[in-house]
């Protein structure tokens, strides 16, 4: 596949008829779904699920979000989303990147950016890392950078 840069986490999304909108493609908010479910995923993956959100009453909110779309999907297609975890300033910014990709078409669909703050769940407000989330997302953006 032609992904814009290498070993990205994948989910695979078959295309419903419920994400159908009135012009006969997807809706553009369901690509920003299926982003947020593939970085859920790529998050569990690497160690931290919202269980461990919840324990460390630390998350990561999205502070910016960037999409660019470049081609429709129809009602059937199989897209593959990949995301990866692209910088962290080790302080409580975090980066991730998306792109999903056609594979019949081998073709792009979607690249998308987030900017992301730490914050404490109880009060929302923004704070520092807690170690887990150095040593899994940091050490994730530091395997990225050095590919």
């Amino acid at each position: 596949m032609p992904w814009d840069h290498p070993a990205p986490f994948i989910k695979s999304i078959i295309v419903q008829p419920a994400d159908i909108d009135g012009l006969g493609h997807a809706n553009n908010a369901c690509y920003v779904q299926w982003c947020e479910q593939c970085a859920w995923e790529h998050s569990a993956q690497l160690g931290l699920s919202v269980t461990d959100y919840q324990k460390l009453d630390r998350g990561v909110a999205i502070h910016k979000a960037d999409y660019h779309y470049f081609l429709p999907s129809l009602e059937g297609a199989e897209l593959l989303v990949g995301t990866w975890l692209t910088a962290c300033d080790r302080k409580l910014r975090l980066e991730r990147r998306f792109q999903i990709i056609d594979p019949e078409l081998k073709a792009t669909v979607l690249r998308g950016n987030w900017l992301l703050i730490c914050t404490t769940l109880s009060t929302g407000k923004a704070t520092r890392f807690p170690p887990e989330f150095l040593q899994i997302y940091g050490d994730a953006a530091a395997a990225f950078r050095a590919e």
